[in-house]
Parts: C-alpha cells; structure tokens; sequence
C-alpha cells in the first residue's frame, strides 16, 4: 500500500506536458499529474482488492497471479482498442469532445453515486453456491467492468484524442496506463494481505475516495454542457 501511495504523490508532482486538440486546432495544456489522478480514480486499484478477494477466495497465490496477470494484459488490450477505435469513431462520426465527455461524466456519476449509497446499505445473504474460481474470470467480469470501466474507455478516447499528432505525449499518456496497469497487477496479488491489515483504512478511503468520484462525474457534466453552450458555467 505504501508503494501504491508513493507512485501516486510522485506523479501528482509531475510537471505539466502540451498537447494538441486536433479538431479544434488550438493549443490545450493537459497536465499529466492530472490525467495521472483522473485515471488513477477511474481505473485504478482501490477498487478492485475486494472484488478480487471475493473471486479468489480459497485459491492459492499461483492461481492468483495467473489470474491478475491475465486480467492486467486484457485490460491493457482493451484501453488499446478503446482509444484506437474510439478515436476514429470521433473523426468518422463528428462527435465533439464534450458530447463524449459527457457521456463519460455521466456514467461516471450515476456509477459512483450507486456505489457509494451501497456502502450504508445491510450486506445481502448470498443466494445459492458461489461460482467456483477459474481463469476465465480474467476477461469478465475482472478486467471489464472492473478494471476497465466505462467512464474510463470515455476518458482514454478523450485522451487519445486530445494528442493526436503529439508523440511525446502519447508516450506519456501510454506510459501512466501502464503504471496504473502494474499498479493494479500488484494490488491484486496482495489484495488479501491488503484487506487484512488496512481493512478498515480502506473503507474509509473508499467512501472518500467514492465522494470524489461523484463530484468529478458533476464537474465533468457541467464542464461538457458548458462547452456544448448550453450554459457559461462560472465557478
């Protein structure tokens, strides 16, 4: 948990980088330190140790690396095609940035608002014999939804986007991926020494963590009706 702590306020400090938005032809600052945090909460490992725990109960750690590793490459492939096809899509289909991002915002807030009234709610029952652990759980429902959320294909395409043409930021957007990626990879092969020891820590990050999420899903609404002009926002 302390290295994940520390990757994560080393990158907050990371200097900001340029990158072109193509369609509209302008300069637009996109700071990586804050790309870093929108994807860290959007598809980062805080919350994935308690559904992995859940799937990988009674297994041993072999199986349990097999499985995240396999579970990291199919999120990995998936972000890929996400922003390659998400990227033409926008060009082939003239769907401005902030239609998307709204979308994103959207799915975002109404997902975050659900999870984070869940936490009050009294734990159901289970109903019937759980599913039995395979490695078939990489692709689903491990690496999507899990890993790769919605709003996080919604976030990589606008991304993608916003660089095209710019292979140095590029570079550097694939390179946050991918430490989020290895990031994940190793939260899920101590998920269970992690829960154990900062159990209830991390419960308490999580409702945080969830709070936040929802007033990013706000923003991100407000922002995308603001540049579609449905309003000035004035904050």
């Amino acid at each position: 948990m302390a290295l994940l702590l520390a990757f994560l306020a080393g990158f907050l400090l990371w200097p900001g980088l340029a990158s072109a938005e193509a369609a509209s032809g302008f300069q637009h600052a996109v700071p990586a330190s804050k790309i870093f945090a929108l994807l860290f909460l959007m598809i980062g490992p805080m919350k994935i140790l308690a559904p992995f725990v859940m799937m990988t109960r009674g297994t041993d750690a072999h199986f349990r690396r097999q499985l995240a590793t396999r579970a990291i490459l199919f999120s990995a492939a998936a972000l890929t095609v996400a922003g390659l096809l998400g990227q033409r899509m926008l060009r082939n289909f003239d769907i401005p940035l902030q239609m998307l991002a709204l979308t994103g915002g959207l799915v975002l807030f109404l997902v975050a608002l659900q999870t984070l009234l869940e936490q009050f709610k009294r734990p159901e029952a289970p109903r019937g014999d759980p599913t039995p652990p395979s490695l078939a759980m990489a692709s689903s429902p491990l690496a999507f939804p899990i890993i790769v959320t919605p709003y996080g294909i919604a976030a990589m395409i606008i991304f993608v986007a916003l660089v095209e043409g710019d292979p140095a930021a590029q570079l550097t957007i694939a390179g946050l991926v991918a430490l989020i990626l290895a990031m994940n990879w190793m939260a899920m092969l101590y998920a269970h020494a992690i829960l154990k020891y900062a159990g209830t820590a991390l419960q308490v990050f999580a409702v945080v963590l969830g709070v936040t999420q929802v007033a990013l899903g706000l923003m991100i609404i407000l922002q995308s009706l603001s540049g579609l002009g449905v309003f000035t926002l004035r904050i």
